[in-house]
C-alpha cells in the first residue's frame, strides 16, 4: 500500500494521462526545420507517414530526409510518391559499421545530409508515425519557450484484443519509469532537438550503441545542460499495428534486458519488485487482507486514466496485474535472447 501512495502522490503525477495543447506565437521567426526518418521495410506505413508530414501547417522552411536502411519491400519508392521531391530527399544506407545499432546509423547519415540545409532543428520520426497538421507547429512552438529537447508519446495503434490489453500498460510503465514532469526522457517516434544541442551533447554518435535510443538521447542532452520536454498526443499516432499477444511481447523483448544493462541482478530485482508491486497486493486480496484490496483498488484507479486515453474499457483495470507478469515474461524472454547471442532482435538484426 505503501508503495501504491508513492505512485499516486510522489512520481510527478505520471497516471494522469493529460493532453496538453500549447499555441505557437505568430510574431516569432519560424525555424528551419529538416525531419529524418529512418526506414526498413516499411512499404506499408511510410507513405502515410511521409504524405503527413508533406502536408504539415507550418510557416517555415521544411524538409524530409529518409534513410532506406537496405529495404527489400519497396520502401524508397513509396516514400517517393508519397511527398514532392522538392520536400523529399531518399538516400541509400551506407553498410552497418561495427558499433552502430541499425537505427541509429541510418539517423546519423540522415543528419549528415540534412545538415547541408543548415537547420535550427531536427524532427526525428520513425516511419510509422502519422502526424496530425499542426503537430511541427506545435513541437516548435515548445521548444522555442525554451527547450532543446521536445517529444510527443505518440498515440500508439490500439484496436485488436491484444492491443487493448496491453498497448495501454506500455504507456502506463513507460510514464513510471520516465514522468513527464520530471522531464528526463523522451520518444523516440516523435522528437524535435535543436541542431546546436544535439552537436553539443555529442552527436548521434554518442548513443551510437543504445536500443532505447530516445531515452539515451534526453540523458546526453540533459547531460549538456539542454532542458528536455515530453507530452502525449492523439494527434500523433502510429500506425503500425499488433495484431497478436506474440508480436507485442516480441516488441516489449527486444529492449527490456537493455534497459537493464544485462545484468542478471537487476533482471532479479526488477522481477522481485514488480512481483511486489503488481502482484502481492492480488495475493493478500485473496488471502482477505484489507490492506491488499486497498492496494489493489488504488492500482486499478491509477491505471483507469490509461485506459480512457485509449478508449478502452475499464474493465481492465483490475487485471494490471496479470498484465505486468506478461511484461515480467517478455523480459525474461529479453535476457533469454540476449544469452542466446539473438538480443535485440529487429528486422533481420540481432544486437546485444
Amino acid at each position: 500500500m505503501a508503495i501504491w501512495v508513492y505512485l499516486a502522490l510522489g512520481r510527478g503525477g505520471f497516471w494522469r494521462m493529460s493532453e496538453q495543447a500549447y499555441s505557437s506565437n505568430p510574431d516569432r521567426r519560424a525555424p528551419r526545420i529538416v525531419a529524418v526518418i529512418p526506414a526498413r521495410d516499411e512499404a506499408a506505413v511510410v507513405g502515410a507517414a511521409v504524405a503527413s508530414l508533406a502536408a504539415q501547417e507550418y510557416a517555415g522552411e521544411f524538409r524530409m530526409v529518409l534513410v532506406d536502411d537496405h529495404s527489400t519491400d519497396g520502401t524508397a519508392a513509396k516514400a517517393r510518391a508519397a511527398a514532392p521531391n522538392d520536400l523529399l530527399t531518399v538516400i541509400a544506407s551506407a553498410p552497418l559499421p561495427p558499433g552502430w545499432t541499425g537505427k541509429l546509423w541510418a539517423v546519423e547519415q540522415g543528419v549528415r545530409e540534412a545538415a547541408r540545409h543548415e537547420p535550427d532543428y531536427l524532427l526525428l520520426t520513425d516511419a510509422d508515425i502519422v502526424h496530425g497538421p499542426g503537430k511541427l507547429a506545435e513541437l516548435v512552438a515548445r521548444a522555442e519557450a525554451g527547450y532543446d529537447l521536445v517529444s510527443f508519446m505518440a498515440t500508439l495503434h490500439c484496436e485488436s484484443l491484444a492491443e487493448h490489453a496491453l498497448i495501454p500498460a506500455f504507456v502506463f510503465f513507460f510514464f513510471l519509469l520516465y514522468p513527464p514532469a520530471w522531464r528526463t526522457g523522451a520518444a523516440g517516434g516523435c522528437m524535435l532537438v535543436r541542431s546546436e544541442a544535439l552537436e553539443r551533447a555529442g552527436g548521434i554518435a554518442r548513443i551510437r550503441a543504445e536500443l532505447i535510443d530516445d531515452c539515451a538521447l534526453a540523458r546526453a542532452i540533459g547531460a549538456g545542460g539542454g532542458r528536455v520536454w515530453l507530452g502525449l498526443s492523439r494527434g500523433t499516432r502510429s500506425i503500425r499495428p499488433y495484431r497478436t499477444f506474440g508480436e507485442i511481447g516480441r516488441m516489449i523483448s527486444r529492449t527490456a534486458f537493455h534497459q537493464l544493462r544485462y545484468s542478471p541482478w537487476l533482471l532479479a530485482a526488477a522481477a522481485a519488485g514488480l512481483l511486489l508491486t503488481f502482484v502481492a497486493p492480488v495475493a493478500l486480496a485473496i488471502g482477505g487482507s484489507s490492506w491488499g484490496i486497498a492496494a489493489w483498488a488504488l492500482m486499478a484507479m491509477l491505471y483507469a486514466p490509461a485506459l480512457r486515453f485509449y478508449r478502452v474499457s475499464l474493465i481492465w483495470a483490475p487485471l494490471l496485474p496479470a498484465i505486468a507478469l506478461f511484461y515480467l515474461g517478455a523480459t525474461v524472454h529479453s535476457a533469454v535472447q540476449h544469452w542466446r547471442g539473438r538480443g535485440g532482435m529487429w528486422k533481420g538484426r540481432a544486437w546485444g
